[in-house]
């Protein structure tokens, strides 16, 4: 993803119903499917971070209708999940100056 002042932002249903809405953060490509990551749009205004420093985000995979419109889903899959977070996780690590003080 490229790094322009553009952000983009989604409203999806939570596992409750309940209407949230995300911010896209980055999109990958692995095994000829499109993955985004998402933080909460309030994570992402608070700045909130994980233990680690980096702030929690979740992985949802495109899903072409044959309509033409696209769904995003979870990713089930263990092993296809780790895949992919380890991309996005690469992504963002490259992504941080750590010679900024």
């Amino acid at each position: 993803m490229e790094n322009n002042n553009e952000r983009e932002f989604f409203t999806l249903l939570d596992e409750n119903g309940q209407e949230v809405v995300f911010e896209l953060i980055g999109i990958t490509e692995y095994k000829d499917n499109t993955y985004y990551a998402m933080i909460p749009s309030d994570a992402a205004d608070q700045a909130q971070e994980s233990e680690d420093g980096f702030c929690e985000y979740v992985i949802l995979r495109v899903v072409s209708n044959e309509d033409g419109t696209s769904d995003l889903v979870s990713v089930d899959d263990d092993e296809e999940f780790d895949d992919v977070a380890d991309l996005f996780d690469d992504m963002f690590s490259e992504e941080i100056d750590y010679d900024q003080k």
